[in-house]
């Protein structure tokens, strides 16, 4: 099947391979088999994986949905009786965490910051200190409208060390830029389908502290549909979503994972040999963890002098048969 290719440059939902699309077109199945239910299970273990996430320590769970889902699924949830919630808000994004709080008539407090700033460390601690009852802290990753990346582990080390719960909206930077839960101090972290991972609308999901799910059991019940302990213990119980879920939107995501390979061509001397001969030199990256190299635009360079290089870097990658575009595990 022919299918038209649009590029889309807006901030969600993304271009799609035709892989992704086609994975749609499967035979119609009971979404309580259990061929279904272990593609799941499986799914939900690798949302963990790519956030670095121990399966003994942290578990993800499946929502339907866009990515507003999970805002206020882990709004609605984590949030104890008798606390309140700090809002850290420099964006559009952080204001809708705002506005779910307002809807639910929930305590928070609004950190309300500049929309072209990060926010201010000692001011965050300054309002953890004063509110003793804050036990839930909540911050976009990257709030797009602006490109603000904010320093989510020097928050998450401040929510710690005032005992409290670090959530995350990484719904632009799942799958984009690297996240370590655990190093990253994050407790909770959200994404849809749609954005990083480069699937179908229609499916987000939660990453978060197994322990703490389950201590939210005995949390205020705020909302039927949109409960993160009872979706998790369905989904442990029975391997489903406690609700009909949106089968083929599950399957584009399935293949959208698989996506994300290694390659096994990728070797860094070999494209730094190729550039090397024709007058580039690229740096290893300065990561142990990862297979990186680095790009520095120093010194007399030009634009053409950029614009060469990626014509002989795209032939470096063709004629060591490597993948493009390229694919990392995350």
């Amino acid at each position: 099947m022919q299918i038209k290719r649009n590029v889309l440059l807006n901030p969600g939902p993304a271009t799609t391979t035709d892989t992704v699309k086609m994975a749609q077109i499967v035979p119609d199945i009971c979404p309580r088999k259990k061929e279904f239910v272990s593609m799941m299970k499986q799914m939900r273990e690798d949302l963990v994986r790519i956030v670095h996430g121990d399966l003994n320590k942290y578990t993800s769970v499946l929502f339907c949905g866009s990515g507003t889902i999970t805002m206020d699924v882990c709004i609605n949830s984590l949030l104890p009786k008798g606390k309140k919630i700090l809002i850290i808000n420099n964006g559009t994004y952080s204001m809708r965490a705002v506005e779910i709080c307002e809807y639910y008539n929930l305590p928070f407090v609004n950190f309300d910051c500049p929309i072209d700033e990060i926010p201010d460390l000692n001011q965050v601690e300054q309002i953890l200190k004063e509110n003793q009852d804050i036990a839930l802290v909540y911050t976009t990753h990257n709030e797009t409208g602006t490109g603000i990346l904010n320093p989510i582990k020097e928050i998450g080390f401040l929510v710690h060390k005032y005992s409290a719960v670090f959530i995350v909206d990484t719904i632009s930077t799942y799958a984009m830029k690297p996240i370590d839960i655990e190093k990253d101090n994050i407790d909770f972290c959200m994404a849809s389908a749609q954005k990083g991972l480069m699937a179908m609308t229609g499916l987000s999901f939660v990453i978060g502290n197994t322990e703490l799910v389950k201590k939210s059991a005995a949390y205020p019940k705020r909302s039927y549909y949109c409960n993160l302990y009872m979706q998790y213990h369905f989904f442990e119980t029975t391997g489903q979503m406690h609700f009909t879920p949106p089968v083929q939107t599950i399957y584009a995501a399935r293949q959208a994972l698989d996506e994300y390979p290694d390659d096994e061509n990728w070797s860094f001397e070999k494209v730094h040999d190729y550039c090397y001969k024709r007058g580039f030199t690229i740096y290893p990256g300065k990561t142990s963890a990862q297979n990186t190299f680095r790009l520095c635009a120093l010194g007399a360079i030009t634009k053409e002098d950029i614009e060469d290089f990626f014509i002989v870097l795209y032939e470096a990658l063709k004629e060591n048969n490597i993948q493009i575009p390229i694919h990392y595990d995350v």
